[in-house]
């Protein structure tokens, strides 16, 4: 199965939503920063593609037709290499709602305090499973708040201009004519004629909001199961 939609933009812009809404539109699974997590022996693949610039694209992607938010955003140049057909969606927002929420969500994603930690480390000695997830949340912080954000992600200043220089990057690189730049709050109308289908009849979901975020990763540590909130 190929990919046929790739997602350029930032976690934190609608991406969850995107996820569903592609999957709504006959996008066969979309692959999200969960299935990651859900599926942590995923993890060498996309240390592969971060080394090498390639991977083992059928086995990361065995049932998916769409690739959103992080794992994937940083390697999209390198998912339009290898599908040179897809369309790639952009997802922006407002940069100052965008900081606030990923300041509150991803940013302090995993233990924060000592109590924390030592919960996490209990888990971490009887639950195998539970040490590759948190391998997995190390790799994100490493790529993002390191490699993205060159670890001045608390700048907001700087944040601001690595931010923007994404947007523009994407820009230069898709052609103009396989690329959607795209804020979810605009609805069906862009997404489906981009796409090329009919607008469902139903309301564009809005996903994983910043109050519910901690709640879902909680449940994807300890469970390994899929949540939608």
């Amino acid at each position: 199965m190929s990919i046929k939609v790739i997602g350029a933009g930032f976690p934190r812009t609608g991406t969850n939503s995107l996820k569903r809404c592609l999957e709504m539109l006959g996008i066969s699974r979309c692959y999200h920063m969960k299935e990651l997590l859900v599926n942590p022996d995923q993890l060498p693949l996309w240390l592969e593609l971060e080394n090498t610039g390639t991977t083992n694209w059928e086995q990361l992607y065995d049932g998916f037709q769409g690739t959103v938010d992080f794992p994937c955003y940083p390697f999209y140049r390198q998912h339009l290499e290898k599908y040179p057909e897809a369309k790639v969606i952009l997802t922006i927002r407002d940069f100052d709602c965008w900081y606030k929420s990923v300041k509150s969500t991803v940013w302090t994603a995993g233990p924060q305090n000592l109590g924390q930690k030592l919960v996490m480390l209990g888990r971490m000695i009887s639950a195998a499973r539970v040490r590759k997830v948190v391998n997995c949340v190390g790799f994100v912080k490493r790529m993002l708040w390191q490699k993205q954000f060159h670890g001045r992600f608390e700048d907001p200043a700087f944040a601001q201009e690595i931010f923007n220089q994404h947007i523009e990057d994407v820009k230069a690189n898709v052609p103009a004519d396989q690329l959607l730049v795209y804020d979810i709050r605009e609805g069906w109308g862009p997404l489906c004629q981009f796409l090329g289908v009919s607008e469902p009849s139903e309301e564009l979901p809005h996903l994983n909001k910043r109050e519910t975020f901690k709640t879902m990763m909680q449940s994807l540590i300890k469970t390994g199961k899929m949540v939608e909130v």
